[in-house]
């Protein structure tokens, strides 16, 4: 199985070698087939050069300007129609996630789930930096897209997710432009179907340059898109559920579910592995 990883970016020139570095270095040492695609959102800093001198003497990565207009929503996409892989990952550019927890993305993959969702917050997961008033309202933001969508998941906002390429084919079209992409992705996956593990991760804030989540856009924006998925999940009959797998898939299909799985590191080992019904 081949896992792309889609690494949108903005203007990150003072992070986006070392994230890819890192990624690299990581699928190689576990000899995971890759590409990793970094999507240029109209970046003027040079984060296009650092990653093309990479790209030079490691035939797996690729520089893609996006074909959308900007905005981190289009960048994802412009990712999502570009991979070539049989499952991808989406990973921020700024150093905040672990290529160690997307190896365990991968191995849950694997296993025969059809997503990997991560959790900064249950057992085994961390943070490391994060603002106090962020972490509050994404506390608060999270509990009530849990309460409404009953899934037994604490962190849907958090961008690094991996899943099969059929999945991505089956939340199709995709409404978001901007980083409410993060909600609308796993959102639809579970009310259409899919199985999804869960796995502790770990998360620290950026070191260099400046987020690009602009709080006071972002809110009417995620409700736009929960309270979307969340009629279509109670009003469309079933209409937009999961089709059969494609003919000669070697991935089973399982009834939706979600699992923690155990990790390889990180303090994730003794991580619960319960299987429940959502």
């Amino acid at each position: 199985m081949k896992l792309s990883v889609v690494i949108p970016a903005h203007n990150e020139v003072q992070s986006i070698g070392a994230t890819v570095e890192g990624v690299l270095e990581e699928l190689e040492r576990e000899q995971i087939s890759h590409e990793v695609l970094v999507i240029d959102d109209a970046s003027g800093d040079g984060t296009v050069e650092v990653v093309n001198r990479i790209a030079e003497r490691k035939p797996a990565v690729r520089c893609v300007r996006s074909h959308l207009p900007p905005g981190f929503g289009h960048a994802v996409r412009a990712g999502l129609d570009h991979f070539s892989g049989d499952a991808v990952a989406i990973m921020m550019a700024d150093l905040s996630d672990s290529p160690t927890d997307l190896v365990r993305y991968y191995r849950a993959l694997e296993q025969g789930y059809d997503c990997a969702f991560g959790t900064r917050f249950a057992q085994g997961g961390s943070t490391h930096g994060y603002p106090r008033f962020k972490l509050l309202l994404n506390r608060v933001v999270n509990t009530g897209i849990r309460f409404l969508f009953r899934h037994g998941y604490d962190d849907t906002t958090n961008a690094f997710k991996a899943y099969r390429r059929y999945v991505i084919d089956q939340l199709q079209p995709l409404l978001s432009n901007h980083f409410n992409l993060t909600v609308e992705l796993p959102l639809k996956a579970v009310t259409r179907g899919f199985s999804y593990a869960i796995v502790p991760v770990t998360w620290a804030n950026r070191h260099h340059g400046q987020s690009k989540l602009r709080l006071q856009e972002m809110g009417g924006r995620y409700l736009f898109i929960v309270l979307y998925v969340w009629l279509e999940h109670h009003l469309s009959r079933g209409d937009y559920r999961r089709r059969d797998l494609p003919s000669g898939s070697s991935t089973r299909s399982r009834p939706a579910m979600r699992a923690h799985v155990p990790g390889e590191g990180n303090g994730a080992q003794d991580a619960p592995r319960d299987l429940l019904q959502t």
